[in-house]
């Protein structure tokens, strides 16, 4: 059995386990009927588990024929409108236009409740209620939804006695010129794949989320990578990404076995030697599977030979981190270390006591031998204001900002390979604010509209994730100049409402707090496809959350989240709060005296 059949029955057997919920859609997967239907036993047919059902699978079971209907454009993109109009009766079928496959684009949605199966004397008609998630174009980019329907309707109709040997069930007025795919059937048939850019500079890679059917072969899985970087970014990474020379291109496809690759590329005679080493850095870190050789060539002459691809990874990591991430918390006005046991690294407050003091809340980065330190203290008037401090920790020497607010959020810095110039981010009564080691505020302008009450900065120190006007937004960053621009902000949908907090639980997926009908947190992606679930119930409305984004670079075993609601700080692996016991360096309340609550938790990194 090859990895990719491994992967998709694993993917198969996940779904079952944890159900559809995991997929953001009602736990009960089941279709609801109304009306008086006996449900036939489905029949079964042979289709491969990378590929989507056909018609035939599903019998005379209307509910799985509506499931497999919503996966059928699933799979490479020359074979989605053949998939789809089996499902549709023949007379029908001229309502959907076929387009090239490289235009081929899928509208997928997320269901916001099960599918209504209505029976009348006018026929049996099918209800889909639905959450637009965005458009999967051909070259696996998520781009934002341009269909804007929230309801979907059609009519079902068995197959005629002329339709022998068929069987089971037909669509028979399809939604015109459109190719529906559930956000279940992108969970199960597709794989999600990271492939890397350049940041503007060219010191920092990017990473850029796709999504690779499982029904492409092995042996083609580099070129379809290599054909993904010499098209470039995503859309929305464009202001913060570079692109490979204009004309580059994969000569004939991708050929290996044994461990060793060859790659030919038609790229300008003048690119230099730097540049074809960068591009290997961007397939090396884009095909984290493949250890083995691989030669590089340019019109057909060898420019690059690297005799092992995992040995290129350890000696060129995708981000500049050093050592394990470490935690901290707030303890009556003072950063103190977390102790979870564990093993876990410990580490001392990054700054020093004279400056330790009035603390609200903070954010922490490591760059090379310093520490960047950036504090929310608050006055005896209530008043919140931003202290910055930048050197070997602990830090001594911190600037205070000289504007003051109502309210401030955790400070994050945006981590960039150029130490000389740290950059953060902060909100502050509804706004969005950059700062530098002066602690100078100045607003960071935003195409979303709305009051900002959340902001968090990716691993690599290209992207932002901000909830504006109460919805979810990425953006890609650039500092070039020092001076941090933020372009387009991408809305990403989600079933959550009441947004209070976000971070980034890992290279592409994000940590969201706010309500599924209770306060809740959710894993969601960063094109906002695919949503799992962290915890239904929090038992209050999270105020702060912070995450340790887990990366190939340096793995952290533990549960990487930890966040506040109602005052009291919580962590996960298992979800429990942090208690007072398990903050460390602290003094002792004098007897009698109740001893305070651990507070706005975060990871040093």
């Amino acid at each position: 059995m090859t990895r990719r059949r491994r992967l998709a029955g694993l993917v198969a057997g996940l779904l079952l386990l944890t159900g559809a919920a995991g997929c953001g859609i009602p736990e009960r997967s089941e279709v609801r009927v109304d009306g008086q239907v006996t449900a036939a036993k489905s029949g079964s047919s042979s289709f491969r588990r990378d590929e989507p059902p056909n018609r035939l699978a599903s019998g005379t079971d209307r509910a799985a024929f509506v499931t497999n209907f919503l996966s059928a454009a699933a799979g490479e993109a020359d074979r989605a409108y053949y998939r789809v109009k089996q499902f549709v009766a023949p007379e029908g079928r001229s309502r959907i236009q076929e387009k090239q496959p490289s235009e081929v684009a899928l509208t997928v949605v997320r269901l916001r409740e099960t599918p209504v199966i209505t029976d009348s004397t006018d026929g049996t008609r099918v209800t889909l209620r639905v959450q637009q998630i965005g458009l999967l174009r051909a070259d696996g980019t998520l781009m934002p939804p341009v269909a804007t329907e929230t309801e979907y309707r059609f009519e079902l109709r068995a197959a005629s006695q002329e339709d022998k040997p068929d069987t089971g069930w037909y669509v028979a007025d399809p939604p015109p010129n459109v190719l529906l795919l559930s956000d279940q059937a992108l969970r199960q048939y597709y794989q999600t794949h990271i492939v890397y850019f350049w940041n503007t500079g060219r010191t920092q890679l990017v990473p850029d989320q796709r999504y690779l059917p499982l029904a492409v072969p092995d042996e083609r899985r580099v070129t379809e990578v290599v054909k993904w970087l010499t098209a470039g970014p995503s859309e929305w990474l464009g202001p913060g990404t570079s692109r490979l020379p204009d004309g580059t291109r994969l000569i004939n496809n991708a050929t290996g076995a044994d461990g060793r690759w060859e790659v030919n590329l038609d790229m300008p005679v003048d690119a230099d030697d730097r540049r074809v080493e960068e591009f290997v850095d961007q397939l090396a870190w884009s095909l984290p599977e493949l250890d083995g050789q691989l030669e590089l060539r340019i019109h057909n002459q060898t420019r690059v030979t690297v005799p092992d691809l995992g040995q290129r990874r350890r000696d060129r990591p995708a981000y500049p981190l050093d050592g394990n991430p470490q935690r901290f918390c707030v303890y009556d006005g003072a950063v103190h270390p977390l102790d979870f046991g564990g093993g876990e690294p410990l580490g001392a407050a990054p700054v020093t006591e004279a400056v330790n003091k009035g603390v609200v809340a903070a954010g922490f980065s490591r760059s090379h031998d310093e520490v960047r330190a950036a504090l929310v203290t608050a006055g005896a008037d209530k008043r919140q204001r931003l202290v910055v401090g930048v050197g070997a920790a602990p830090v001594s020497i911190v600037q205070r900002g000289t504007r003051t607010f109502t309210a401030m959020g955790q400070p994050v810095w945006l981590r960039s390979p150029a130490p000389d110039r740290p950059q953060g981010l902060v909100v502050a009564d509804g706004a969005l604010y950059r700062f530098d080691s002066g602690a100078q505020l100045r607003a960071v302008p935003l195409t979303a509209e709305g009051r900002v009450t959340a902001v968090a900065t990716s691993l690599d120190g290209h992207r932002i994730a901000v909830v504006v006007g109460g919805a979810l937004y990425v953006a890609a960053v650039n500092l070039n100049g020092g001076v941090v621009s933020v372009g387009p902000a991408r809305r990403l949908a989600t079933s959550l409402t009441d947004l209070s907090a976000v971070d980034w639980a890992g290279e592409n997926t994000l940590h969201l707090a706010g309500s599924a009908g209770r306060p809740a947190i959710y894993d969601i992606s960063v094109d906002g496809a695919l949503e799992t679930p962290l915890r239904r119930d929090v038992g209050a409305r999270v105020t702060h959350l912070s995450s340790y984004p887990l990366n190939a670079v340096a793995p952290f075993p533990n549960g990487n989240l930890m966040y506040e609601a109602n005052g009291v700080a919580y962590r996960n692996s298992p979800f429990d709060t942090i208690k007072r016991d398990e903050v460390r360096d602290v003094t002792p309340p004098p007897a009698g005296a109740q001893a305070g609550n651990p507070t706005a938790p975060f990871f040093l990194y």
